[in-house]
């Protein structure tokens, strides 16, 4: 029963976060890029939706799946206007986003390390959210990556995510070597939301920072 519970609970979750950040850029309380990062980063959240109610692993898998295609269909369509890009920066971020979920939900929920998906995900939603808002704010030192031009200090927010989020699960495993792993999982996380352009970072951030999690949980 808690599995149908979780499954209206999680698409509820998704569509009332977009249906608020639509009615905050109606409102114009949010621009374009800050009503795709509120929805960016407070979706993160249905992973804690997802530890909470789901004890099937394909259960918990139905709500990302899905999202993968009616994501596609926004980006194609504009449904969801909230969440996707207009003009040369459109890119498929949103869907990558959403595959994201499926093979983290998938690969962890299968063998009990919904907390280490959990690092993955909540420092893409948290880091590389928060990275554009304090970026396009208060960004004053750029970085050239590639053609991409980043900031120092929305890239140190990646850090901040990275090291807080995987510090507060490893020392929850009692791991006496927590504080290593963070720094390293910090900086790891920063790394990949630099040298990835084009919305993929939503593939390579959660799913390399939760891989390496799990690998330094195992040393």
């Amino acid at each position: 029963m808690n599995n149908w519970i979780g499954l209206g609970a999680s698409f509820g979750f998704v569509f009332v976060v977009i249906g608020l950040s639509t009615l905050l850029s109606t409102l114009k309380v949010l621009d374009g890029e800050s009503s795709r990062k509120f929805i960016h980063i407070m979706v993160s959240n249905w992973w804690f939706i997802a530890m909470f109610f789901f004890d099937n692993v394909w259960f918990a898998a139905i709500t990302p799946a899905a999202f993968v295609v009616i994501n596609y269909y926004s980006y194609k369509n504009q449904t969801f206007k909230a969440m996707e890009r207009d003009g040369s920066k459109k890119d498929l971020g949103t869907v990558y986003y959403a595959i994201s979920l499926f093979v983290l939900t998938v690969a962890t929920f299968s063998n009990g390390l919904e907390a280490i998906g959990a690092i993955g995900i909540l420092t893409m939603g948290y880091g590389d959210g928060f990275a554009a808002v304090v970026g396009e704010k208060f960004g004053k030192t750029k970085l050239n990556i590639g053609n991409t031009v980043k900031s120092i200090e929305g890239s140190l927010m990646v850090f901040f995510f990275g090291f807080a989020i995987s510090g507060f699960v490893f020392a929850s495993m009692g791991d006496a070597w927590w504080g290593v792993k963070a720094l390293l999982i910090g900086v790891i996380s920063t790394g990949l939301e630099l040298y990835t352009k084009d919305g993929f970072d939503n593939l390579t951030l959660p799913i390399g920072v939760s891989l390496m999690s799990y690998l330094l949980m195992l040393v």
